[in-house]
């Protein structure tokens, strides 16, 4: 695009002037025929796209992944081949927060990661976390309505939070998680991702794996204290934006290891816990993560809105090689992600640059719609099958990631593997992972969220909720409370 030096209407037109408008006399009436000044306040008027309702606060960077190990026996996709780079694109954020809310509130973050790859783009939308509060979608839009505010006051509300968790118990091992030093970050350069999900991984000859993605800083995990964390909410609100940016900006550039843990195909069937349940993990001793490669991010992004804010990321996004799995979260959400962005960005959201693959081609006969800018070329069908030479579906080349089924509908829990149950990894978590130093901290947190309850019904049920974890819990929130 070429240089200018003078200023312009959105088509092109030089214009008069930036500080006047048009009006008869120096004190007279606003001309509306004034095109310039009606074009700047209509275009002023929907500059902010509705902003999104889950995960609205967020920052981000783009860079460079490689591959430094040899997974092919595992995969075909060409993202994961030995020696394979490709450009990515990091948007992290906060759950429950909207837009001007601190980024030191404790919370979740969020991890969405995007492979630009030669078969398009695949994304890994996670977290900071390899877990999850539900493990069903049907309630997602309660987690968050009870983690947003009331409509009266317009609050958020203890009350409202802590009644969802504690009639919710599937949300235990999350809540240990999110409570525990891991809730509050120093940075994000200084925390870990999760693709959280399972995936299904499949290789050139046809087999498939389950696998689950790690993303380990190399920066090292380090923690916020919980009166750290107040301070800096009041003395920068964006200090995880900040400094992400200016750490870029200087050349301080973060890095990630990409690991996968890999489960044979069949060994789902009969793993003691069930694979595909977002609140559980599986354990190192079961299945060892195995190195990938390496990402860092090393170029901070031209323009905000554009890069950052219009980014559309969606666990539906996978490549020849990956897929889905049968966990219940990711299959709704594969729906639910491009149908946000349809109603916040536009029903042509993935031909913003952002959003486009940057080294893969497109070709697809849907067409027009709100904001269509890439067509393809004249007198090429708008339809398929056709006679007339247009691309057709090479199934070869797709490599659609599968799994068996039972055919029956039903609305069920899952099916209960041997050691199934909504507590007893928030235990482990709890007791085995967390020091004592930890859990003392983690006990004077809960003993603050028990304060600010103000229903006695609810924090009956939230000492009862912590009782389950682990009695020695509750003996904590209790003597952090002085009883």
């Amino acid at each position: 695009m070429a240089e200018i030096d003078y200023t312009t209407t959105q088509t092109g037109t030089p214009v008069t002037s930036d500080e006047h408008s048009l009006t008869t006399g120096p004190d007279g009436v606003t001309a509306l025929h004034d095109r310039y000044l009606v074009e700047k306040l209509a275009s002023f008027n929907r500059e902010r796209v509705p902003e999104r309702n889950p995960h609205a606060k967020g920052g981000g960077a783009f860079g460079t992944f490689r591959v430094t190990e040899d997974v092919s026996r595992y995969t075909r996709a060409a993202v994961f081949q030995p020696g394979a780079e490709s450009e990515v694109l990091l948007r992290f954020s906060s759950v429950a927060g909207e837009q001007g809310s601190p980024d030191t509130w404790r919370d979740v973050r969020g991890f969405a990661l995007r492979f630009y790859t030669s078969d398009g783009n695949l994304d890994i939308v996670g977290n900071n976390t390899p877990i999850f509060f539900i493990r069903d979608a049907m309630k997602f839009p309660d987690f968050i309505h009870s983690q947003k505010r009331t409509g009266a006051a317009g609050l958020r509300n203890a009350d409202m939070q802590w009644d969802f968790w504690t009639l919710s118990p599937e949300s235990a091992h999350q809540v240990t998680y999110l409570m525990g030093d891991r809730g509050l970050s120093r940075s994000w350069r200084h925390l870990n991702g999760y693709g959280s999900h399972t995936y299904q991984w499949v290789a050139a000859d046809g087999e498939r794996f389950w696998i689950q993605y790690h993303f380990v800083s190399r920066q090292g995990v380090e923690l916020m204290t919980a009166d750290e964390a107040e301070k800096m909410a009041g003395a920068d609100a964006d200090h995880y934006r900040r400094d992400l940016f200016e750490a870029i900006e200087r050349g301080d550039y973060p890095t990630w290891d990409v690991f996968v843990q890999v489960m044979p195909y069949e060994d789902a069937k009969t793993y003691r816990f069930n694979p595909f349940d977002m609140t559980k993990v599986w354990p190192f001793e079961d299945y060892p993560r195995i190195r990938v490669g390496e990402f860092t991010l090393n170029r901070n992004p031209q323009n905000f809105f554009a890069d950052i804010e219009q980014a559309a990321f969606s666990p539906g996004n996978q490549v020849p090689g990956t897929g889905i799995s049968p966990d219940k979260m990711l299959m709704a959400r594969v729906f639910a992600y491009n149908d946000a962005h349809r109603h916040r960005i536009g029903a042509n959201f993935s031909q913003l640059p952002v959003n486009q693959p940057h080294a893969a081609p497109v070709f697809t006969y849907q067409h027009e719609g709100a904001m269509r800018y890439h067509a393809n070329p004249a007198g090429t069908p708008v339809y398929a099958p056709n006679s007339f030479d247009g691309p057709r579906a090479d199934p070869a080349r797709a490599v659609e990631a599968s799994w068996e089924s039972d055919g029956e509908l039903v609305r069920s829990a899952y099916t209960l593997h041997s050691e199934d149950d909504d507590f007893g990894q928030a235990a482990t978590l709890y007791g085995e992972v967390f020091s004592d130093a930890a859990r003392s901290r983690f006990h004077d947190t809960l003993a603050g969220q028990y304060r600010a309850l103000t229903v006695e019904a609810i924090r009956e049920r939230f000492l009862a909720y912590w009782g389950q974890v682990d009695p020695r819990i509750v003996d904590g929130i209790r003597a952090a409370l002085g009883e």
